[in-house]
């Protein structure tokens, strides 16, 4: 080992310890988002989402790293990017009306397999022997789960409206994360987050005034806010910071490997809120998500 390559090793490690953080916050997305995808429209709720994360991400910049001239250099950077994580939440909350969160969860297990290959368009990564494997075996688990163990429904391919509209929805997840490695010009994470989040904003508040300007605001339970809270802070404006922060370090299908673990940690999430525990044959899909994850962190 060379003095050289600690520091790498160390922005790697911490890359794998941010995705991993990542994993339980953004697991708990779904089942709160099942539980106020019906109160607000997709767009408003996500426009919503976008401003309050981009006042906390906001605010930490300005404490922390600040702003640089340079970091205001090519906008259109952040107009993309913002633009391309919008279709995903939108979607997300769209899907969160009909299908379950570990349906959901599962599906998004899927991103690692997208993002490898605009991993290789975008930033000429390469996927080994191994990794392929592991994600075949995590692809596999995911499906299982969204045909509910069911051979006949994925001859049929039985799906429901809302898993199609998530699976849209992650291929502009997937898509967004080599694209970040790509647009970055060394930009700290926080700032790179907070013009992407500031763009997003724009879009959305353009797109849905209207609709915000109608809302009874006083009218929405308590859930509403306490899940508005949770998915502004912990799954937007932390989970951008930890996305951006683990791919200016790891592989992009290495970074989107810790979407396996979701499903798990989505089932623990529901248990807390009350939920139910998905029946045995749906934690055999589960148990292949979390195999991927343990192969796809090996270096072979």
């Amino acid at each position: 080992m060379t003095i050289a390559s600690i520091p790498a090793q160390a922005a790697q490690r911490r890359g794998h310890l941010a995705m991993l953080t990542f994993s339980v916050l953004v697991a708990g997305s779904f089942p709160l988002g099942v539980r106020i995808a019906h109160l607000v429209d997709p767009l408003s709720l996500t426009a919503l989402r976008f401003v309050l994360a981009s006042i906390v991400v906001g605010a930490f910049t300005g404490l922390g790293p600040g702003l640089k001239g340079s970091d205001l250099k090519a906008p259109w950077r952040y107009v993309l990017l913002g633009g391309i994580f919008s279709v995903y939440f939108v979607l997300m909350f769209e899907a969160l009306k009909t299908a379950s969160s570990v349906s959901t969860a599962a599906i998004f297990t899927l991103t690692p397999i997208l993002s490898a290959i605009f991993g290789y368009i975008l930033l000429r990564q390469i996927t080994t022997r191994w990794m392929t494997l592991a994600l075949v075996v995590g692809g596999s688990g995911a499906v299982w789960v969204i045909f509910r163990g069911d051979l006949n429904a994925l001859l049929r391919f039985d799906v429901g409206r809302g898993e199609i509209i998530f699976f849209t929805g992650c291929i502009a997840h997937a898509f967004y994360t080599p694209l970040v490695r790509r647009l970055n010009r060394g930009e700290h994470p926080a700032v790179f987050t907070l013009g992407t989040l500031i763009a997003g904003g724009i879009i959305l508040l353009a797109l849905s005034f209207r609709d915000l300007a109608v809302v009874d605001w006083a009218a929405l339970p308590p859930i509403f806010w306490i899940g508005l809270a949770y998915l502004s802070i912990s799954s937007t404006a932390i989970t951008f910071f930890l996305v951006q922060y683990a791919t200016l370090s790891l592989p992009s299908a290495k970074v989107m490997a810790y979407t396996y673990l979701t499903p798990s940690w989505v089932i623990v999430w529901e248990l807390a809120l009350g939920g139910g525990v998905p029946s045995p044959v749906i934690l055999i899909g589960v148990a292949g998500t979390v195999l991927a994850l343990f192969m796809l962190l090996q270096d072979r």
